[in-house]
Formats: C-alpha cells, sequence, structure tokens
C-alpha cells in the first residue's frame, strides 16, 4: 500500500527520531524518497541539487545499481560474519586496497561501520599502544577549536565545539584544544601572511604539548580541511611544521579523513594532497558511497608491531565493523572511482567549482569563500569591511529561520551551519562539473541576496 506525504509525515512525527533534528509543532522534516546522479527527490516529486552528498557522503551519485547489486551478490554468499577471530575475503580484500591507497607505511586497517567510530578507535590504539611500548602516561589528545570528530564520548571529547558537548558532560578526560587554521579570522598581520599563519598555528601544538607535558600526550587529531566552522583549509607549510612536532615530541598524527578522504579534495586520502604522512587515518562516508554503512582506522606497521607476538590484541571492535556487504559495496565503489577517473575528474574540475563559487564574493553577506576539491564553505557577515558577523539571534532567523528553508525551496539541498561563524557549506557529489556548479551558484545568489536584504 502506498501512503501519502501527509500519513508519512505524521508517522514521522509520532515515531521517528531524528538526528541532529528539532522535533515539535510545526516541524516536517521533507520526505526524501529517490536519488539519481546528482539529483534528489522528495515525497511530493520535486526534485533538488543534491549540493552535500547526503552527509559528505555520496561520492559517485545516487543510483548506481551496480552498488545494489554489489551488495545483493554478496548478501546472497555470506551476508554476515564478524572480524572476531575470523575473517572474510570482502574485509581481505578491501583492507589490502586501502592500504595500497595510503601513504607510507599505513598498511594495517581496522573496520568500524562509521566515522565516529573510527576517531573512537583511533584514540583508544593510540592510548594501548603506548602503554605496551613503556609510555603508559601518554593518553591525553590535542585537536583544534570548532573541530568536529563524532558523537560518541570519546570523539565527542576531541570535538571542540561546546554546544554539542555541554549536555552529554562530563566526557571522557584528557581531550585539549588549540587554534584552527580560519586564516579570515586570524589577527592581523598573519590574516595576510598564509604562510606564517600556519606556522603560528602549527606551534600552537607544541605549545599545547609543552603545556600538558610531553609524556602524558598521546596523539593529534586534525582534519585535512576542518569541516565545523565552514571548510578550513590548511595554510602553506602547516603540516609539515605539525609532523616535526608530532615526530619531536614522539606524539601519534591521526588525519581525521571521514569527510576529506575518497576524493572529496582529489585523492583517495586527502594527506596525499597536502603531503604529509600521518601516523593514522580515519575515514568512512564517501568509502561506500553511502550505498552501505563502513568506516576504517588504518594504522602504521609502527603501531601495529607491539601487537604481532602471537598473544596480544587490541580489545576493541564492532559486531558490524567490516561487514562482508558493505566491505563487497566498497570494492565496487573504488571500481568506479578507477574506472571513471573520479580522482583526475575532481583535480581537474576544481579550479572551476572555485572560480563559480568566488562569484558570490560580490554580493554584501558574502564575507568568504574557502575550501579545497568539491568542499566548500561560505561565510556570511554582517559587513563585509570590518567582518562583522551575526549575533546569536540573527543568526538563528537568518540561517535557521530563512536560509535553510528557502535554499531547499529553491532546489538547493545544502547546509547552513552556525558551528562557528555562520556558514553555507556545499560538497557536491564527485561526479558534477560546470552545470551543476552554475546551478548552485545561481540558487545560491538568489536566495543570499534575499538573506541579505533581511540583515
Amino acid at each position: 500500500m502506498t501512503r501519502t506525504t501527509a500519513e508519512l509525515d505524521a508517522s514521522a512525527a509520532k515515531h521517528l527520531w531524528g538526528h541532529f533534528t528539532r522535533h515539535g509543532a510545526g516541524v516536517t522534516p521533507p520526505i526524501i524518497t529517490r536519488g539519481e546522479g546528482s539529483t534528489i527527490w522528495d515525497s511530493n516529486g520535486k526534485s533538488y541539487i543534491d549540493g552535500l552528498s547526503g552527509l559528505f557522503v555520496v561520492q559517485v551519485g545516487h543510483g548506481r545499481e551496480e552498488l545494489a547489486e554489489a551488495a545483493a551478490k554478496q548478501a546472497k554468499e555470506l551476508a554476515f560474519f564478524p572480524l572476531w577471530s575470523y575473517v572474510t575475503e570482502p574485509a581481505i580484500e578491501l583492507a589490502e586496497r586501502l592500504a595500497g591507497y595510503a601513504p607510507g607505511d599505513l598498511n594495517r586497517v581496522f573496520f568500524t561501520t562509521g566515522g565516529g567510530e573510527a576517531v573512537e578507535s583511533a584514540w583508544k590504539l593510540a592510548k594501548q599502544y603506548f602503554k605496551k611500548v613503556g609510555k603508559p602516561g601518554k593518553h591525553k589528545v590535542i585537536s583544534r577549536a570548532i573541530a568536529y570528530h563524532g558523537t560518541p564520548q570519546g570523539a565527542l571529547a576531541i570535538t571542540g565545539i561546546p554546544a554539542l558537548k555541554e549536555p552529554f558532560e562530563p566526557l571522557t578526560p584528557g581531550a585539549f584544544r588549540v587554534p584552527n587554521t580560519n586564516i579570515y579570522r586570524a589577527p592581523a598581520p598573519l590574516d595576510t601572511d598564509p604562510k606564517a599563519f600556519g606556522i603560528w598555528a602549527a606551534d600552537r601544538i607544541a605549545e599545547a604539548i609543552e603545556f600538558e607535558g610531553p609524556d602524558s600526550v598521546a596523539a593529534v587529531f586534525l582534519e585535512p580541511v576542518q569541516n565545523a566552522g565552514g571548510c578550513f583549509p590548511p595554510p602553506p607549510g602547516y603540516f609539515e611544521r605539525v609532523r616535526e612536532i608530532c615526530d619531536r615530541y614522539d606524539v601519534l598524527l591521526v588525519s581525521d579523513e571521514v569527510i576529506c578522504a575518497f576524493g572529496r579534495i582529489g585523492s583517495m586520502f586527502a594527506c596525499n594532497d597536502f603531503g604529509y604522512v600521518p601516523d593514522i587515518i580515519t575515514c568512512a562516508k564517501g568509502l561506500t558511497s553511502g550505498y552501505s554503512p563502513i568506516g576504517a582506522m588504518i594504522a602504521s606497521d609502527k603501531l601495529f608491531e607491539p601487537f604481532d607476538d602471537g598473544t596480544s590484541s587490541f580489545a576493541h571492535g564492532y559486531t558490524f565493523g567490516g561487514h562482508p556487504v558493505s566491505a563487497a559495496v566498497a570494492m565496487a565503489n573504488l571500481d568506479i572511482f578507477e574506472r571513471e577517473g573520479i580522482n583526475a575528474h575532481v583535480a581537474d574540475n576544481a579550479p572551476a567549482f572555485r572560480a563559480t563559487l568566488e562569484k558570490l564574493h560580490d554580493l554584501p553577506i558574502v564575507g568568504d569563500v574557502r575550501g579545497e576539491g568539491f568542499f566548500y564553505g561560505i561565510e556570511l557577515v554582517k559587513d563585509k569591511a570590518t567582518k562583522e558577523t551575526f549575533s546569536d539571534a540573527e543568526a538563528e532567523r537568518i540561517l535557521r529561520g530563512f536560509l535553510s528553508t528557502a535554499l531547499f525551496d529553491a532546489g538547493l539541498y545544502c547546509r547552513a551551519d552556525d558551528r562557528g561563524d555562520p556558514v553555507v557549506q556545499l560538497a557536491p557529489p564527485l561526479i558534477c562539473g560546470q552545470k551543476e556548479f552554475d546551478e548552485m551558484e545561481q540558487i545560491l545568489r538568489s536566495v543570499l541576496t534575499e538573506a541579505g536584504n533581511l540583515i
């Protein structure tokens, strides 16, 4: 029996508890029913550009039948078996493939079901690794202000967004914050000298390690391009200096690539785009383009070595980690990447995406356009000359009260985000080109112009 939109709305309001979603009278989230390429449709048959790849996930686009077929084929052969003292062919093959893409000696793949679990796994590994090598005091982690690293208690402690943490405190102890790489908000003269700003920001990590004590710090968690706050790219020299600092203090560098991996910036792993080799990579989202849930922590041979003695184990795991169906879908997804040259397509088209979005600079409400690859944030300001931002009440009225609904009504699904200064985020499927870039820019121009008139 086909149910009407009104019937589904009523059922959702009664039974479904949304993620990061407001509920109550008058709140009726759209029902998304179908996707094809870079387009999605709602239950009323209206189409929208998917300007956020679902949630930074659907790299190769919606409606890929071969990914659905890969899932069905694997489910018929072996629908499930855990990786707890047993292995499966899909998990073996995917681990080998990911190790081949990863830089340096990052050859050991620990599967999870999502990004937050991968981050949680990385912190736990860092703690146990240092205990096994005779440095049991090293347990603390450092991350950046406004950075989002997940919702589990450990990953949430690493997250640098106070409003997300406060309802769940006390969190896992031992996480500390340093400044992020938002050069638009950097103090003068650093705001006009990217190289100097990058070194300054990196040196704050060394300062934090010294302050907490090098014998107590286990890891630094950094996204290649920071998501929350609106797509902060690393300044020149930043990761080179961070790598030097981590080596100096024997601290692990974790590249949190839950969003940035699998072509979002260009390469399979964004650390390759920015020229650094971490000790751990955490990833998820784009690994299957969202057709089945999976995540992974990829660790160096050095970190695995203390566990490779025939008696030790990393006492950690997830029932559905490395699920055979998800692993098979991931392999098929990576086949599409290679066959269709997705990474090269992003590299070739990223300059056009940037140039198209930078046209919006002529709008008074647009303060900054920043990002890399197919991952951009547009920061909105009250006063362009002074970079004055909006008050909390103004941001609530303009972002949630107007922009989120107006952009969607105009045919663009993206994200109006106020974790930090107000931004609109864009991360379209990696198959997009100039046609989609122009459509997004035209919708943004119209709606942001109207938003500017509300100030």
